[in-house]
C-alpha cells in the first residue's frame, strides 16, 4: 500500500477508468482444516526479521507442511480468491527512515443513496483511480444512513478534497441522488485479515466455558 500511495500522489481529482468498477460480492468459502492452517500462517503479519528472500519457508514449518505443500494450498487459495487482504499497518503520520512521508490522512468518504442504488453508486465511486477501497455498509440512522464508502490517502489534506469533489460531481452526473454525504479523517489505518479463525474461535469458546 505504501508504493500505491507514492503513486496515487500523482494523480489529478477526477481521475477515473472507463468502465464502473465492479463489486466483488461476499461469499461463503468452505476450508479444510489443512487448508486453514496454511491460510493463517500465511496471512500472519510479517515481523521485521521475517522480510527476507525465504520468507515462506518458516511459515511453512509453522503450518507442519512442506515448502512446496505450502506454495501449492496458497495458490489454489489465490485461485478461489479467498486471499483478499493482508495485515497492514499504515502510519499516516510518522516518517519513514529518510525522513519521507508516504501518507499523511486517511480520508473515509461516505454517501447516502437511495436503496436499490448501492452497487450502481459504489462502481461510479469505485471507478476513481484516487481510491483504495470501496464498499457498500448500512451505517444507520445515527450516521445519516450513508451506505457507500470510499478511502483515499494522501499529504494533502486539500487536495484529497479536490478529489472528494469530484467524486461528487461524477454522481451528480451520472444521475444518482445524494441525500447526505460527508468526510471522515483518521490519523493511523488499521486492516486486519478478514477471516475468523476456527482455530482462535474454539480456544475462544473454551475459555467462556461453553
Amino acid at each position: 500500500l505504501g508504493v500505491g500511495h507514492v503513486r496515487r500522489k500523482t494523480i489529478e481529482p477526477g481521475s477515473k477508468a472507463d468502465q464502473p468498477a465492479k463489486m466483488i460480492p461476499v461469499q461463503v468459502v468452505d476450508l479444510s482444516e489443512h487448508e486453514w492452517k496454511v491460510l493463517l500462517a500465511l496471512k500472519r503479519e510479517l515481523a521485521p526479521e521475517e522480510i527476507q528472500p525465504t520468507p515462506w519457508a518458516a511459515r511453512a514449518e509453522e503450518a507442519r507442511v512442506s515448502l512446496d505443500e505450502f506454495c501449492r494450498v496458497a495458490e489454489q487459495l489465490n485461485a478461489r480468491k479467498v486471499i483478499g487482504r493482508f495485515s497492514t499497518f499504515l502510519e499516516h503520520v510518522k516518517p519513514s527512515a529518510g525522513g519521507v512521508r508516504v501518507t499523511r490522512f486517511n480520508a473515509l468518504f461516505h454517501w447516502a443513496v437511495p436503496p436499490g442504488r448501492e452497487i450502481e453508486a459504489g462502481g461510479e465511486v469505485g471507478r476513481h483511480h484516487i481510491l483504495t477501497h470501496c464498499y457498500w455498509r448500512e451505517a444507520g440512522p445515527e450516521f445519516k444512513n450513508v451506505n457507500v464508502m470510499a478511502v483515499a490517502h494522501g499529504t494533502d489534506k486539500q487536495l484529497l478534497l479536490d478529489h472528494k469533489a469530484a467524486i461528487d460531481r461524477h454522481l451528480r452526473a451520472s444521475s444518482i441522488p445524494v441525500a447526505y454525504t460527508n468526510v471522515f479523517w483518521g490519523g493511523r489505518s488499521e486492516i486486519k485479515p478478514s477471516e475468523i479463525s476456527p482455530h482462535v474461535y474454539r480456544e475462544w469458546l473454551r475459555e467462556v466455558g461453553t
